[in-house]
């Protein structure tokens, strides 16, 4: 049926919605760091989607690549066969990750990836030391956000995306979070000795480290807390722990990968070198649905001489088409410097932002290079979230869609049920002048939620 003109940017009932109430503008087009509705109104994608669209929208090199290779070949199945662009596309993913890292399995997004990493883990031991191995727990973290499929939100520790699932999924260790603004443990950095970091020992020795596969965490979280980085030394003693134990470490990188955090992956801000990355969004930069788990030669050496297989894989895995725009997102992003312009326009968002600690309801202001998160409070002394009632982050957000901004909400990061937050992450294209209207807007926004709040 159509839809009224009146009404013309509202879904029909055809399509389900994550949120049935919600009401959802049609998007038309994008170009650069904007986005246009149907009805001409342009907003500024300052989350970039979902820390997705890193080199921006309408990149006429990736539709060209991606129309190319649709004309000679869109599919093979990997159970099968292989591709060119698949092959290159691994072939240019090793020179950019770190240490041994040098082997690529790809499927469609974050979700597939931090699933595989997870069998890969568990393959790995298996191989190693037989089919009688106990080794197959995953340690994570409270507030940490690792998909949506059960595998991975088994290992998700953000209590509001596991509520409803509880029945279903495996029950695997969760340790404190390294969220030094509100310590879980109630210590204070250095202090502390890295008490969030000695968490993950007594969770292995307390588990029995012979049942212990991985670990799994992001550099700096994302969307179950708002760009929390962790304190100093965080990483290193983490390492430590995992080498001591003969557990794998598995960086979840699908956020913060491909130059987001003006490193091509983030844990090179801490040298640090993990056994398996998770990583997708930027490397396929919304043009194809991609990602991939890289892995090191110590893993894939362990498959070759042994069974030779991983028995694991999705239909899209290794897809032409989404592999080609991959190479080609690669090469926009090395081609125009893009993660170095992550890092120096990085510096000019967090100076910029310094204004908005004026705002009576903003409480923390964090991240690293072009990932912002600001957490929400009623009062900045004690740290008082809002009543979840209040839907702070979401009244917040809808403030800046008002005036043509988008970024990403997030709540449920205090004890399961209280917090607000949201990420600023515009696409690593972005110019010193942009960042300063998008700032302007927030501002704004800012300014406008709390004259209805306080």
């Amino acid at each position: 049926m159509p839809v009224s003109g009146a009404n013309k940017s509202s879904q029909t009932s055809n399509l389900l919605h994550r949120n049935m109430h919600r009401h959802y503008p049609v998007i038309t087009h994008g170009k650069g760091i904007y986005l246009y509705d149907e009805d001409g109104k342009a907003y500024i994608d300052g989350c970039s989607g979902a820390m997705v669209a890193n080199i921006g929208h309408g990149v006429e090199e990736v539709a060209e690549a991606m129309y190319q290779q649709a004309k000679t070949l869109s599919f093979t199945h990997s159970s099968r066969f292989t591709s060119r662009p698949t092959i290159e596309l691994a072939e240019r993913i090793r020179t950019l990750t770190p240490g041994d890292i040098n082997h690529v399995f790809f499927v469609s997004g974050g979700s597939e990836a931090t699933e595989s990493a997870i069998k890969l883990a568990r393959t790995f031991f298996l191989e190693t030391e037989g089919m009688d191995t106990t080794r197959w727990k995953v340690i994570s973290r409270l507030h940490s956000y690792h998909g949506g499929t059960l595998g991975a939100v088994a290992v998700t520790g953000h209590i509001p995306r596991r509520r409803k699932y509880e029945p279903m999924l495996v029950q695997f260790p969760l340790i404190a979070p390294a969220y030094c603004y509100r310590c879980t443990l109630g210590l204070t950095h250095p202090e502390c000795d890295l008490a969030c970091a000695r968490e993950l020992e007594k969770a292995i020795v307390e588990n029995d480290p012979k049942t212990i596969a991985a670990f799994i965490a992001e550099p700096i979280v994302g969307a179950a807390a708002g760009a929390v980085p962790p304190p100093d030394g965080y990483f290193e003693r983490i390492r430590q722990i995992c080498d001591q134990y003969g557990v794998l470490f598995i960086a979840d990188e699908v956020m913060t990968g491909f130059g987001r955090t003006g490193e091509i992956f983030a844990m090179n801000h801490w040298d640090i070198v993990p056994d398996i990355i998770a990583c997708a969004k930027g490397m396929g930069a919304g043009y194809a649905p991609l990602g991939a788990v890289a892995l090191s030669d110590k893993i894939a050496d362990a498959l070759v001489a042994g069974s030779g297989q991983f028995s694991h894989g999705f239909t899209y895995s290794g897809n032409p088409l989404a592999c080609a725009a991959g190479l080609a997102v690669l090469d926009f992003l090395q081609k125009h410097d893009l993660v170095r312009n992550a890092r120096d326009m990085g510096n000019v968002l967090f100076e910029e932002l310094e204004i908005l600690k004026d705002n009576p309801i903003v409480g923390d202001i964090r991240g690293r290079g072009l990932f912002a998160g600001i957490e929400l409070v009623r009062d900045k002394t004690s740290k008082e979230c809002f009543a979840p009632s209040l839907s702070v982050a979401e009244r917040v957000t809808q403030e800046c869609v008002q005036r043509g901004l988008v970024v990403y909400p997030g709540t449920g990061m205090v004890e399961g049920t209280t917090g607000d937050q949201f990420i600023v992450g515009p696409p690593l294209t972005i110019t010193r002048d942009e960042i300063s209207e998008i700032v302007a807007r927030l501002d704004a926004a800012l300014e406008a939620a709390a004259g209805q709040l306080l």
